[in-house]
């Protein structure tokens, strides 16, 4: 009931922003729901102090601003949001590749990983759909 709420809410204050009035609500959700998911997965396994956890704790705060700054989107601009998304994506790359060189042993690192990619493929379909409406 409330991300209904919070999403017509979002709606409405979108369509007076330049260049944000045809993005996809659901889509955005998708993409908020994958950053909430992999900032979760990647606190839980930072805490298991294996050489993934700067990285997992980098990742998990991106996350975060990523998620914060899609709820927010006063003052967001379409170039300003592509670069955020960019800088998602390449976070959780990275956290991926480190979690993937324990995820034979580890499945906390495992659904990191596996986190991760989710979250690169929500992020990289939204930032397809703003580059395809630029």
């Amino acid at each position: 009931m409330m991300d209904a709420m919070m999403m017509g809410a979002m709606d409405k204050s979108m369509m007076s922003m330049p260049g944000m009035a045809e993005m996809d609500m659901a889509m955005m959700q998708e993409c908020m729901d994958a950053c909430s998911a992999c900032e979760q997965a990647c606190t839980i396994c930072s805490m298991q102090l294996m050489d993934c956890a700067p990285a997992c704790m980098n990742c998990a705060d991106m996350c975060n601003t990523m998620m914060r700054a899609m709820m927010r989107m006063q003052g967001m601009t379409p170039a300003s949001m592509m670069s955020m998304l960019d800088a998602c994506i390449a976070m959780c790359q990275t956290c991926m590749d480190e979690c993937m060189q324990h995820a034979d042993h580890s499945e906390v690192c495992k659904m990191c990983a596996q986190s991760c990619q989710a979250c690169m493929d929500a992020c990289s379909k939204m930032r397809d759909a703003m580059s395809a409406m630029a």
